[in-house]
């Protein structure tokens, strides 16, 4: 079990306050025994301060001792490979090798945000050779060999939609899959990436990794509640076309399409009670056949998030107990 974090700000607080949360709450992370805390890229969005996932992931290290820390992700069509493995191959040395590299294809929010980052359409068509030069820089097989030299030691994951899994498993990459990947269309897509997957330096079997919201409360209202800010910010951006920051759950009426696409975010999710969540989480274990599941989800409530942080940690060392 791990945790993805995307810094999401909170309205009435700074962005400065935000990103010590995340710091916060790697801290606590690793208390309570989470395998992985990742960071997140997301530019000129309004309620995220997550921008520099490689900065990001550095303090993350730095705070820690024992928990890996990783990008989820970076997304390689706004940066050159060459970057990307030389900031990888710098986390690694920096965390006595704690760090986890996740890439993916995804493009900025607006047209604006992808001017400013050089980045258009056609660098997302060019994911696959981007993944094919990254692990090239990292593995020492290029002209050129990222610095320090990683001899392809860097778990190297792949946040895939789509393309994007066969792409990983061409590659023999883990893969990162959450929403459709895991609800609707699990079946064609996990049977093609176990099937074509090639055993690589980096991974010698197919891993999955399933992202999604969880959240854990002592009552099922109260962990539907913690979940419901996110789910209306992604409304709004679907609606109105920009990301807000995160805001208490108020009497406010939501119209008949925001109230669907909130249903629709609340649809993939996992919440209730930790008896509920357990049998949750089992059954989609036993349908996937994940080998990890990653937590994202930001809430308002920070102390009903350290809640459900613990209450989720506790489930999992249940299971772990003969």
């Amino acid at each position: 079990m791990s945790i993805l974090d995307r810094a999401q700000s909170r309205s009435g607080s700074s962005e400065e306050a935000t990103l010590q949360q995340v710091i916060t709450r790697a801290r606590r992370a690793e208390r309570l025994g989470y395998r992985r805390f990742w960071v997140a890229e997301h530019h000129g969005v309004p309620g995220i301060a997550g921008s520099a996932p490689a900065v990001l992931a550095a303090a993350v290290a730095s705070a820690t001792t024992t928990i890996r820390v990783g990008t989820g992700g970076i997304m390689l069509p706004n940066h050159q490979p060459l970057v990307v493995a030389e900031q990888a191959a710098t986390l690694r040395a920096l965390s006595a090798g704690r760090f986890d590299l996740g890439v993916g294809r995804s493009l900025g929010f607006t047209q604006a945000v992808r001017a400013a980052l050089r980045a258009d359409k056609k660098d997302s068509e060019r994911f696959g050779a981007d993944i094919a030069e990254l692990l090239a820089f990292l593995g020492g097989s290029s002209a050129v060999t990222a610095r320090p030299q990683d001899g392809g030691r860097t778990p190297v994951f792949v946040l895939a939609t789509g393309q994007g899994v066969d792409i990983a498993a061409q590659a023999g990459l883990a893969v990162v899959l959450g929403g459709p990947a895991l609800f609707r269309d699990r079946a064609s897509v996990l049977e093609r990436y176990r099937d074509s997957f090639r055993p690589s330096p980096w991974w010698d079997r197919p891993y999955i990794v399933a992202s999604l919201n969880v959240s854990v409360a002592e009552t099922t209202p109260d962990a539907r509640h913690l979940l419901l800010p996110e789910a209306r910010a992604l409304a709004v951006s679907r609606t109105k076309g920009f990301f807000p920051a995160l805001e208490a759950v108020t009497g406010h009426q939501l119209n008949a399409r925001e109230t669907g696409l909130v249903e629709e975010s609340l649809g993939s999710a996992i919440y209730g009670t930790p008896a509920e969540v357990t049998r949750q989480l089992a059954d989609l274990h036993a349908r996937t056949g994940a080998d990890e599941f990653l937590v994202s989800g930001g809430a308002f409530d920070l102390e009903a998030q350290e809640r459900s942080d613990e209450m989720l940690a506790g489930l999992v060392a249940a299971q772990a107990r003969p």
